[in-house]
């Protein structure tokens, strides 16, 4: 792992040419075998231990710790960090991160530090051995659809961090953005860290719209830089003014991406 750049948001990189099709399936049927094979061994293991959930999340923790950075690799990214250390050395957290494309999917299975719970929506599950493995590993499922259920299992999780001193890794856009820029931000990570009294790490994820953009299978080689920002304590965050801190985390975000993925101005 290298560090960044010192600048606090890298310049868009050109995108370049994309790579050829046979080439690009090549990567894709493989990235798909790695899945497979490393997820059939996971559930296996997962299934062993049914009983005890928090071994669940670190066997699905190691999945993605091994098939991560195989799957980023084969995306054609090269990761360039900054300030990795604010996330390897970090205790219990809740980890929030934007979402532009795919490839924020294969990083968070990556970064995720191990014994920490990963938050997705709950259609997940129906996708082949990765989602299988999801749902066995005991990570969470969230239904957007349903506001109540999801506050529900938000609570639920809140009580599993308390009582077991996990990390939560959460994407608060809910969605991936179309267009690179940020979006808007839920409040479910907000309701969580002054639910479990922790720590909000941002890791800002840099350009990945142009390394795999969204709603297609063309993959565009190059660096992908990734930073770690300092964390926000959560100490005096209250229900009342969720919005607000939302909106702090967001700003955090906004300063530290290139302008072309800042969110635009709210229309007057």
């Amino acid at each position: 792992m290298s560090d960044a750049p010192a600048t606090a948001a890298p310049a868009p990189p050109e995108r370049g040419r994309p790579l050829g099709r046979v080439h690009t399936w090549l990567r894709l049927v493989l990235g798909f075998t790695v899945v497979i094979v490393f997820a059939s061994i996971a559930i296996v293991f997962s299934f062993l231990l049914l009983p005890w959930r928090r071994k669940r999340i670190q066997v699905g923790n190691l999945f993605g710790k091994t098939a991560g950075p195989i799957l980023v690799w084969l995306a054609g990214c090269r990761p360039v960090f900054k300030d990795y250390e604010l996330l390897a050395g970090q205790g219990p957290a809740v980890y929030v991160s934007n979402h532009v494309s795919i490839v924020d999917l294969m990083l968070g299975m990556w970064l995720t530090p191990l014994g920490g719970c990963g938050t997705a929506k709950k259609e997940i599950a129906k996708v082949p051995f990765f989602g299988w493995l999801y749902r066995l590993s005991g990570h969470l499922l969230l239904d957007r659809g349903d506001r109540e259920r999801a506050i529900a299992t938000l609570d639920k999780a809140a009580d599993f961090v308390r009582s077991n001193g996990v990390s939560i890794w959460i994407w608060p856009e809910g969605t991936r953005s179309r267009d690179g820029r940020l979006s808007k931000f839920k409040k479910g990570f907000v309701h969580l860290a002054i639910a479990t009294g922790l720590p909000v790490v941002a890791v800002v994820v840099h350009n990945a719209h142009h390394r795999w953009p969204a709603d297609t299978f063309a993959i565009y080689p190059g660096d992908l830089h990734i930073e770690v920002l300092p964390s926000i304590d959560t100490s005096t965050w209250q229900p009342e003014t969720a919005g607000e801190h939302a909106e702090q985390v967001r700003a955090a975000f906004a300063a530290a991406l290139a302008p072309e993925q800042r969110p635009l101005p709210d229309p007057d």
